[in-house]
């Protein structure tokens, strides 16, 4: 399954656990991030919910085997219902990112109320590269945030950014050192047990509220593109290209 869980003093963490595979996420892995994250919402001792990685590595997006082997195909695959569940949370979401977070490894903090990164950190959104496009609404969720401009470094260009870019461009709160991100994380998350949770809990969804329809929408615009897109000629292209170990050739198209 590759997702660990545990829940210490009132914080349910969901690691992700497959540094062999540099943390790649398969579809058994979104549906356990799921399940976690909606038992945690129905958990009252829960206050928070910590997303971490593996020391050096948060995840490098889709495992791409595991993907083209079962293509999210609707509203019902792990990936989307992965989605609704984090964007529906109505519980603090705390991230804790050291190394890579690659493709939904970064649209996902997008969604999260607190996240932390290392100083060594590397995010990146290279949905095109790919010949494919941006998911998780942050096609609408990033040039909100960061400007039209910005993001479209990111997500036209697919250029990465470093932890201090992120906490300037407001993706995160604030970068330090590896070793520090998830202690830290931890103790951000664990403030939550002192709060009270409804007033907590009624605070998120006055503040996701206005976007709330925008964001679903979008994820569904974006799932009906990037089905179509993952059927290209240019994604064949990129996803051979990769798998052969080669830079792809989009010249042909």
């Amino acid at each position: 399954m590759s997702i660990k869980t545990a829940t210490l003093n009132g914080v349910a963490t969901i690691e992700i656990a497959r540094p062999e595979k540099k943390n790649a996420l398969t579809m058994a892995m979104y549906t356990a991030m799921s399940e976690a994250i909606l038992d945690a919402q129905l958990d009252a001792k829960v206050r928070a919910i910590l997303i971490a990685g593996q020391p050096g590595i948060f995840t490098s997006g889709n495992d791409l085997e595991d993907f083209m082997q079962r293509p999210p195909t609707g509203a019902d695959s792990p990936v989307f219902k992965f989605m609704e569940a984090l964007t529906q949370c109505d519980k603090p979401v705390v991230a804790a990112v050291t190394g890579a977070a690659i493709g939904i490894g970064t649209t996902m903090l997008l969604h999260c109320d607190l996240v932390y990164v290392s100083d060594e950190a590397r995010l990146a959104m290279p949905f095109t590269s790919l010949g494919l496009v941006a998911e998780f609404a942050s096609s609408l969720v990033l040039p909100q945030l960061v400007g039209r401009a910005k993001a479209a470094e990111k997500l036209l260009l697919g250029d990465p950014m470093g932890g201090a870019e992120a906490v300037e461009l407001g993706i995160a709160n604030a970068v330090l050192p590896a070793a520090e991100v998830l202690p830290h994380a931890r103790r951000m998350a664990e403030r939550f047990n002192a709060l009270p949770p409804s007033a907590v809990r009624e605070t998120k969804r006055l503040m996701t509220r206005p976007s709330q329809a925008a964001v679903q929408a979008q994820i569904g615009a974006e799932a009906q593109v990037f089905g179509t897109a993952l059927r290209s000629p240019e994604a064949r292209e990129a996803f051979q290209a990769f798998f052969e170990k080669r830079k792809p050739d989009f010249s042909q198209f």
